[in-house]
């Protein structure tokens, strides 16, 4: 045969290598490259979408913190309203009882004053007429023995009786 012949079969013997060795490199990707990079698509899809859930997850923990502290702060706002207006009350209801307690005292004084001021007229009616009833007998002694020495020891009498 011929060196013509022999040109043509290593070109088609090289193209036909070629060929095989294509299509067992594309055997090989397919069998082992393919499966590798579709587990670490994969792996990598699924890191995302943890990583996604985790962000989200953490967003909802954030605005359920964010209305909390509203409520917290409402609450705070209600609980300061009511200290303030329960102090009022309270403050009221001293002043009220303070107002009523001073009325009693100045009541219980004034009878206090009154029953003091009855004592004293007492004591000094009583006074008054003892040193009368002195003064009396000393005008009565100065008297003779007659009618009006008689009429004024009745008169003493009658006062001492009436003072006893």
């Amino acid at each position: 045969m011929n060196g013509a012949f022999y040109a043509q079969l290593a070109i088609w013997s090289d193209i036909l290598s070629a060929v095989i060795f294509l299509a067992v490199l594309v055997w090989l990707w397919v069998k082992y490259l393919t499966p590798a990079s579709m587990a670490s698509r994969d792996r990598k899809n699924a890191e995302l979408l943890e990583a996604e859930g985790k962000r989200d997850a953490a967003k909802a923990e954030v605005e359920a913190a964010r209305r909390e502290l509203e409520v917290a702060g409402s609450d705070a706002a209600a609980i300061q309203a009511r200290a303030e207006r329960d102090a009022i009350r309270t403050r009221e209801r001293i002043v009220s009882d303070a107002a009523v307690e001073g009325d009693r005292v100045v009541r219980n004084a004034e009878g206090e004053l009154g029953r003091g001021r009855l004592a004293a007229r007492e004591r000094l009616r009583d006074e008054l007429l003892a040193r009368a009833l002195e003064i009396a007998r000393e005008s009565a002694k100065k008297l003779g023995e007659g009618p009006d020495r008689r009429l004024m020891g009745e008169v003493i009498d009658s006062l001492e009786r009436g003072n006893a």
